[in-house]
């Protein structure tokens, strides 16, 4: 099976629910904090489906195709990694019914739709760990779980040592997945979501269920019911066993942000940039390196904007990279608004919608902008969607790399002065087949350049990014 054809095209925003967009204020809970409020790993927001329905023409208009939503799942956190209930919509997010008419809205507009799918562990609340905690040895499902002592002791303070828990948390109970009826229930939820109309699963944790013959049936029943469903696993060193026909379509590719947070942040060099780039292309097939989900922020990092220190230059070069990086780009909601936070919960601050009229501080809209044009761009230039990945030039002195995507006779050409002074680099372009006298021009500014022999001379600001074309 190859991966599906749309991921490639592919344009993702993340959604964390609780704190996008509260669309109906009568599914909110009691006690619910005020919108913006600072984020805790207790307290609700109001955010949910209805919101995101709502606000579909803000995304539509930033021109991003697809989302990926952090788990909907019935659970007591506003992360939802402890679900209760995998066949219910969290109360306070709406119900399958809203469900569905996000997936009509998203659908009707050519948005994929991509949900969180945590089958590691579940909550407390689940079931059958519920009944084995009121039955005791007599639970019938006393085999879904690795206990270590009946009762087990799952609401004291302290380490989960009792069960086998994700990082020892007591409130994350981890299934016994070589017990086929607990295999077969998380297959069947698997189905049951895609059946419902979503596009795909983002997979949390998955090496913690380190079974091959496992993920190899769960894609068996992901694909059965949808060919062109979209599995990425959560793989954060990027390990490439964890892609191919037996495993996920792709990873989210942490390593590429590491790679260019590095280079921005000085942490290394663009020797070692480049490198680490050359490595991470040739680690995969092609294919799933077309395949790879890759981020610049999440719900499990601190935001980019907060990563660059607030340096505008350097978050617009993130972007500029990232969007002409091999694999679909992912916005994590915010921060295309240079929304800032630390490591989670910091990270999950609610959208500042109303800011936008009211304190425009809190919007950049010139960054806004610049990702909107970024996507209309790469949409428009198959080169950087599908092209291959030409490295074209490393000047580890002064701070210059510049490589190329191309496909036909389309090529663009991404340059980075990934340095603190302007300078002045001179490309050499024989391979894209640029001649002397061709004029170029910056796709994002339209500055015009001429080439000269076989090279292009560039004089380029600090910090500084260009797509040539």
């Amino acid at each position: 099976m190859t991966v599906p054809y749309w991921v490639k095209d592919a344009i993702f925003y993340q959604i964390f629910p609780d704190r996008f967009a509260n669309g109906d204020p009568g599914n909110d809970p009691p006690n619910i904090q005020a919108w913006e409020s600072v984020p805790t790993i207790w307290g609700f927001q109001g955010g949910d489906l209805r919101g995101v329905i709502q606000k579909m023409d803000y995304l539509l208009d930033l021109g991003i195709n697809a989302i990926y939503f952090n788990p909907i799942f019935q659970a007591t956190s506003n992360h939802r990694y402890n679900i209760s209930d995998y066949y219910k919509i969290d109360n306070k997010l709406g119900d399958v019914k809203d469900f569905s008419a996000l997936l009509d809205v998203a659908h009707q507009n050519n948005i994929r739709v991509v949900i969180d799918g945590v089958f590691n562990h579940c909550g407390r609340g689940f079931f059958a760990f519920n009944d084995v905690l009121e039955n005791q040895k007599h639970s019938p499902y006393i085999d879904w779980f690795h206990l270590n002592n009946v009762p087990p002791d799952a609401y004291s303070p302290g380490d989960a040592n009792d069960y086998e828990a994700w990082w020892k948390f007591k409130s994350l109970p981890k299934f016994n997945t070589d017990n086929p009826q607990v295999r077969n229930y998380i297959f069947d939820i698997a189905r049951y979501w895609i059946r419902l109309g979503a596009d795909g699963w983002r997979l949390d944790v998955p090496t913690e269920i380190n079974d091959e013959k496992f993920w190899a049936e769960f894609r068996q029943v992901v694909k059965s019911e949808n060919q062109d469903a979209y599995l990425v696993g959560e793989i954060w060193d990027g390990d490439p066993n964890w892609v191919g026909p037996a495993c996920f379509d792709g990873l989210m590719n942490y390593p590429a942000r590491e790679g260019i947070i590095g280079l921005l942040m000085e942490t290394i060099t663009i020797d070692e940039f480049a490198g680490k780039i050359k490595e991470l292309l040739n680690r995969y097939p092609r294919e799933n390196l077309y395949a790879m989900y890759n981020p610049l922020g999440s719900h499990d990092t601190a935001r980019i904007k907060t990563e660059l220190a607030g340096d505008q230059n350097k978050l617009k070069m993130a972007f500029l990279y990232q969007m002409a990086f091999p694999g679909a780009p992912a916005v994590y909601y915010g921060d295309e608004i240079g929304m800032e936070g630390g490591k989670d919960p910091d990270c999950r601050r609610a959208f500042p919608w109303d800011a936008d009229q009211s304190n425009a501080n809190q919007w950049d809209k010139d960054l806004h902008q610049f990702v909107r044009q970024l996507i209309t761009l790469r949409k428009n230039r198959t080169s950087l969607r599908r092209g291959s990945y030409e490295e074209v030039f490393v000047d580890g002195k002064r701070g210059g790399y510049a490589f190329a995507r191309i496909l036909g006779d389309e090529s663009v050409l991404v340059f980075l002065n990934a340095s603190s002074a302007r300078r002045s680099f001179r490309i050499p372009v024989i391979n894209l087949g640029w001649s002397d006298g061709r004029i170029v021009q910056d796709l994002l500014t339209n500055q015009e350049f001429i080439i000269t022999g076989t090279e292009l001379i560039l004089n380029v600001k600090p910090w500084t990014g260009l797509w040539i074309s």
